[in-house]
């Protein structure tokens, strides 16, 4: 059984012009100890899709799907309170902008902390020796001097790795990764794909990464699937990915690599309609 199963997931916002189609049938499945990447250009759907799974999304949007389910459970049939028993827990989410995401009226140990607090039901003292723990399994210094630190006291580096202790406080089966290296300097993004990696490992996690980046796919993926436009193009093991891409989008994301140009300028992917792949039609 996959641990996360989605078919024909579409969603759509309410604007001042009409319903905007942001994801349109998308499939996707995930099984356990296995890492998914999403992949595609900014406003592809990629964020947007796990949101709906987070039901993270705002009042204007509409989701529907025939089928979203987290280990056999029916996450669309569940009411909110249902709902975040799980998202937080057995489902967490890493979000784009560490800094943002955290807020900066709280230390970095309150807010591990209070993950522990509702989902764990721990004491305080309890709490405190796992947010320590937490923070030295991701690297951060001196863990109990830095619990004390708010976000602005903090790199962009470090705020990331605080964001991984509040995702994984919890032990969870599905981690989602979304855009987990943007704002950070190339030393840093390799240092924190290392990291999810190996907790993915450690703790048999499922890990979906969404990127716009095709050297993380490389790096760190088992399967990708291409979004364009909200529309799954292609999907397919990562060798297969590169070595044998099926769309037209997905050639053309490649070509544009640093590695694959072969003159002054890089290609550009222009904008146009792109046809799905037929072996990336379904899941």
């Amino acid at each position: 059984m996959a641990l996360l199963e989605i078919k024909n997931l579409t969603v759509s916002f309410d604007t001042s012009s009409g319903p905007f189609m942001a994801v349109k049938g998308i499939d996707l499945a995930i099984e356990p100890r296995e890492v998914l990447a999403i992949v595609g250009e900014s406003g592809s759907g990629k964020s947007v899709s796990m949101l709906a799974v987070m039901g993270l999304l705002p009042p204007s949007a509409t989701v529907k799907a025939d089928r979203m389910s987290f280990n056999g459970v029916d996450l669309l049939g569940l009411d909110a309170a249902e709902r975040r028993k799980i998202v937080g827990k057995d489902i967490s989410m890493i979000f784009q902008e560490p800094i943002a995401s955290l807020n900066p009226c709280f230390t970095a140990g309150y807010q591990i902390e209070e993950v522990l607090r509702v989902h764990m039901g721990m004491d305080r003292v309890q709490r405190r020796a796992r947010a320590i723990e937490l923070l030295t399994l991701v690297g951060i210094p001196e863990p109990e001097e830095r619990l004390n630190s708010f976000p602005h006291q903090m790199s962009g580096g470090q705020c990331q790795r605080i964001m991984i202790a509040m995702a994984i406080a919890c032990n969870p089966k599905l981690l989602i990764a979304d855009e987990p290296t943007t704002a950070l300097d190339v030393t840093i993004q390799k240092q924190i794909l290392d990291l999810l990696v190996r907790l993915q490992a450690e703790y048999g996690m499922g890990l979906i990464m969404i990127t716009h980046n095709m050297g993380v796919v490389a790096e760190t993926a088992d399967r990708v699937i291409v979004q364009y436009k909200g529309t799954k193009m292609e999907e397919a093991d990562v060798l297969s990915l590169f070595e044998n891409p099926k769309s037209n989008y997905t050639r053309a994301l490649l070509s544009a690599l640093p590695d694959n140009a072969t003159g002054d300028r890089l290609p550009t992917v222009s904008d146009m309609l792109f046809e799905p792949a037929i072996s990336g039609a379904a899941s």
